[in-house]
């Protein structure tokens, strides 16, 4: 993983590419002074109050800007190092370390039926990110299912219509109005009989973490899920709006054990410069970021890459 961090690599991907573009509003903001903090020609005290001032001025959080800073000196101290471009390279590798997933991607594991709940509070761009979703995975061969499960809106249902034309994959819908757990149901039975599916992309009703009912909705959604299929639903991903910052990490707690979150998908990277609050998400929230948002095309979502991030966020 820290192959590219010793210099730049010509062959990165196009979602490499992707991830790194869409971080130039937060590049050009608070990050542009941390690779001048490391031009200095020694390494002294003021250099670490200097680099954990400019990252909680990132938006990367306090408690998380002072862990990777005494990470960061710790590690230079233990392994003697003298130039500050050596230390510069710890700061980045101490990065990655905080952004890397322990767990596979479910979503990419052979089975019969992968099951994924798409969660998160409306605006957030949840319904925009299954259809990127359904585009990216039949792209790669898959057959694909998307069920609209968020029935408490006749334009959600619609809109996800919408979005399931566009990736020419197919749509389970009801009544708005429907109990979503029926709604899955169907649509699990659907992607295992006549469909034949290999993935079922599931939209909930965007909710506020405050709705109790909702979250017990959502808990109901994952026990039909598991009845029909082993250990489903295999992914649980929040849909988090990168412009709002530490208030998205706020947001998702309120989501935890209910929604059993698995990962994060970050919308809207590209037209902020909060992206800093990546950094803190794994670390607050014990969930990995899976995917980025990187513009407003079907085709503009990103599997998030640490490394590609750190770079992106850096520069050179």
């Amino acid at each position: 993983m820290l192959r590219r961090l010793f210099g730049r690599d010509e062959t990165r991907t196009q979602d490499e590419v992707k991830l790194e573009q869409s971080l130039e509003k937060t590049r050009s903001g608070f990050f542009r002074r941390i690779g001048s903090l490391f031009q200095a020609n020694e390494i002294t005290p003021e250099l670490w109050d200097e680099l954990e001032e400019t990252l909680i001025r990132a938006d990367v959080g306090v408690d998380t800007a002072l862990d990777l800073v005494e990470r960061t000196r710790n590690r230079v101290e233990r392994e003697g190092i003298k130039s500050t471009q050596d230390a510069y390279l710890v700061l980045k590798q101490e990065m990655v370390g905080l952004l890397q997933a322990e767990e596979p991607l479910a979503m990419d594991q052979p089975r019969l039926l992968t099951v994924v709940l798409v969660v998160g509070v409306n605006g957030s761009g949840k319904t925009t990110t299954i259809g990127k979703l359904a585009h990216r995975y039949r792209q790669m061969g898959k057959k694909v299912v998307v069920a609209a499960a968020d029935t408490f809106r006749a334009a959600a249902i619609d809109q996800l219509r919408v979005w399931a034309e566009r990736a020419g994959v197919d749509l389970i819908a009801q009544a708005p109005g429907s109990d979503p757990a029926a709604v899955l149901y169907d649509a699990i039975r659907a992607s295992q009989e006549s469909r034949r599916a290999d993935l079922l992309l599931v939209d909930t009703a965007g909710r506020l973490q405050t709705k109790y009912n909702l979250m017990q909705e959502l808990e109901k959604m994952r026990r039909v899920a598991g009845r029909l299929v082993h250990r489903a639903p295999h992914e649980v991903l929040l849909v988090l709006d990168a412009s709002t910052g530490q208030n998205a990490i706020l947001q998702a707690k309120g989501f935890g054990q209910a929604a059993g979150v698995t990962g994060i998908v970050l919308t809207k990277l590209d037209g902020t410069a909060k992206g800093g609050a990546v950094l803190n998400i794994k670390k607050e929230l014990g969930v990995p970021v899976r995917f980025v948002g990187t513009g407003e095309g079907i085709d503009d979502l990103a599997e998030f890459d640490p490394v590609a991030f750190v770079e992106g966020l850096l520069g050179e």
